[in-house]
């Protein structure tokens, strides 16, 4: 039985579901940065202090978390380590009675059914921008094979006694240097390979929003100031990345990811019947400002998905490009 360098407790005083909570975070099943179960979840990240190793034990959604951390980023990642159990995640606004009563049936049943469910707020922007982009127009195939095989070939190992395979996205100086066969081989293609580009060149001045809350202006920045038009500001990211990310990084409750292939017709067909486009989806939800993400993490818990019509969406080859 190893020994954690730091270890402490967490008490939620609310019921916490680690899988539903956490799985955000995870980049398809084989995702090399996070190893999550019912009672358990192992994780590898960058922090400003360095690598760390991050376990979180939770034996049931009502009991205390017990957090064990290990590399030169152990005391930063024990010290938000709550936050990715909702500690800043309030939900009071979402369960005022009238505000409650508004919302679609479907909702509130969900909400009552996932009272364990929060949104973790990560604190890291770099990783999580890097992961929306090399899921840009592509399938889930593709993009969790380019995810896995850059933490394979240019990740690092987590430190302290981490599950065998744990390992760490690369950094972003990595990304910036990074051949054409680099990309060849994880099927990234050069639109995507010179985002990613331009996002590891802006990665050290985005990190100054990673404490701050949303909607923070930094003083002296250009434009507007906020994270959002910093990273809007990066050619070849749009507001479905940026929604990505700051659902992650910020446990956003309101971002929504407008633009994704499936999500407007998944919310059309759960609260009308029938699948809708942006625009219509971005309509039903108006009535929820401030908490529309929440609404739609809350029906992706159901289970159900979108009604599929015609050919799937075919990988593509990348090998000439």
């Amino acid at each position: 039985m190893h020994t954690a360098a730091i270890s402490s407790t967490y008490d939620p005083r609310r019921p916490v579901n680690l899988l539903k909570s956490l799985g955000i975070l995870r980049r398809g099943l084989g995702d090399p940065t996070i190893r999550l179960s019912a009672t358990d979840a192992w994780l590898a990240f960058a922090t400003p202090q360095g690598d760390a190793t991050l376990h979180i034990s939770k034996l049931s959604p009502a009991g205390v978390a017990r957090f064990g951390a290990w590399g030169p980023g152990a005391r930063w990642a024990i010290d938000f380590a709550p936050e990715l159990l909702g500690s800043q995640d309030d939900w009071a606004r979402f369960d005022e009675p009238d505000f409650f009563a508004a919302l679609p049936e479907i909702v509130q049943r969900q909400r009552r059914e996932h009272r364990d469910m929060v949104l973790p707020r990560t604190h890291r922007i770099f990783e999580h921008a890097a992961g929306a982009v090399l899921e840009q127009r592509v399938t889930g195939i593709e993009a969790n094979h380019a995810w896995r095989w850059l933490i394979r070939h240019h990740g690092r190992p987590a430190p302290g006694p981490a599950p065998d395979g744990l390992r760490l996205f690369p950094r972003p100086e990595q990304i910036a240097a990074l051949k054409r066969w680099d990309w060849q081989g994880a099927r990234v293609e050069n639109q995507r390979a010179q985002t990613l580009g331009r996002l590891a060149f802006a990665a050290s001045r985005l990190e100054w929003w990673a404490a701050p809350e949303l909607g923070e202006i930094k003083p002296q920045a250009s434009g507007a100031g906020t994270l959002e038009a910093a990273l809007l500001a990066i050619p070849g990211i749009g507001p479905w990345t940026v929604a990505e990310t700051l659902q992650r990084s910020h446990g956003s409750p309101d971002h929504i990811s407008v633009g994704d292939f499936h999500l407007a017709g998944f919310v059309g067909q759960m609260l009308t019947g029938r699948r809708v486009k942006d625009s219509t989806m971005l309509e039903l939800l108006s009535p929820f400002a401030g908490q529309r993400q929440r609404l739609i993490r809350l029906l992706l818990l159901s289970g159900q998905k979108k009604q599929s019509f015609g050919p799937r969406y075919a990988p593509l080859d990348h090998r000439g490009r």
